[in-house]
């Protein structure tokens, strides 16, 4: 199954993707299953259900809608950095042994489609696409064997980066929480439409058309069941917490000469099997 939450005249409603066309409901029409993180929260067959009801409804022009980010206030938003051994070497960091985590914030969130923001204070402004495991049924002490079991789906991410903020000093939150830099979407993918723990499938990130990254999500170096596991022997993970599972090589600032992305450029993440994630950018 595939969701989109969008926004049109009518106001704020979710679609279902299937066989290239999207069906969906506003949320003050008769029949709106509710919104997607409390249909998460109940698990795959009140998504199942969700799905059935929304494919009754009209059809949704995605191009002609605004896009929004499939969870737009998550409880956590956990990255995890150096997660690619390329990425680990092109930045000049030692391949650590334990995931470097980090956290994001639900108001740097933007939709696809939607300009990212490169701030007035710095123009090193940079791409890093991304894997996002969303999680079901929370919990503490989860073992990795059982890991996948809590993943509900999947999504995109592109962990835009200030960096010149993210160096400033040894924690990286400024830099990863600019307003309007965290491109999230556009659709929400259940796992059981993709291989377990999304693995084998190709990463591409491209600027203005040129492929600047182009990995596969086997290269992670901790894959999504050990990342649960290894989060929740400190974190209690809830319904609806977003895991953003790091970024292969190919950024702009490892580049020779750098390239950072500027005003008029578009920046796009696709994932195989789920989908692209485009965004234009724009000066603060």
């Amino acid at each position: 199954m595939r969701f989109i939450r969008f926004e049109d005249a009518q106001g704020v409603g979710l679609a279902v993707e299937a066989n290239g066309a999207a069906h969906g409901l506003h949320e003050r029409d008769a029949g709106f299953p509710g919104d997607l993180a409390a249909l998460v929260a109940k698990g795959r067959q009140a998504l199942r259900q969700a799905a059935e009801a929304l494919a009754s409804g009209p059809a949704v022009d995605l191009a002609k809608v605004k896009v929004l980010p499939p969870f737009p206030n998550p409880p956590k938003i956990i990255c995890v950095g150096l997660n690619y051994r390329d990425h680990s070497a092109e930045s000049g960091f030692k391949q650590p042994d334990y995931p470097t985590l980090f956290t994001r914030f639900s108001t740097s969130l933007v939709g696809h489609g939607a300009p990212v923001v490169r701030p007035k204070v710095s123009d090193k402004f940079d791409y890093e696409g991304e894997l996002v495991a969303v999680i079901g049924a929370g919990g503490r002490h989860i073992s990795k064997e059982n890991a996948l079991g809590h993943v509900i789906g999947y999504s995109l991410f592109n962990d835009v980066s200030v960096r010149d903020y993210q160096f400033k000093s040894p924690q990286w939150t400024v830099g990863k929480n600019f307003d309007g830099t965290g491109p999230f979407g556009p659709v929400f993918v259940t796992a059981d439409e993709l291989p377990p723990g999304a693995k084998g499938l190709r990463l591409q990130t491209r600027l203005n058309g040129e492929i600047m990254q182009d990995a596969n999500t086997d290269d992670m170096v901790f894959d999504v069941a050990t990342l649960i596991a290894v989060i929740s022997e400190a974190i209690t993970l809830e319904s609806g917490d977003v895991i953003v599972t790091g970024t292969p090589s190919g950024v702009g600032q490892s580049r020779k000469p750098p390239v950072f992305m500027k005003a008029g450029d578009r920046i796009e993440v696709e994932i195989e099997k789920i989908g692209i994630l485009s965004n234009p950018v724009v000066d603060e």
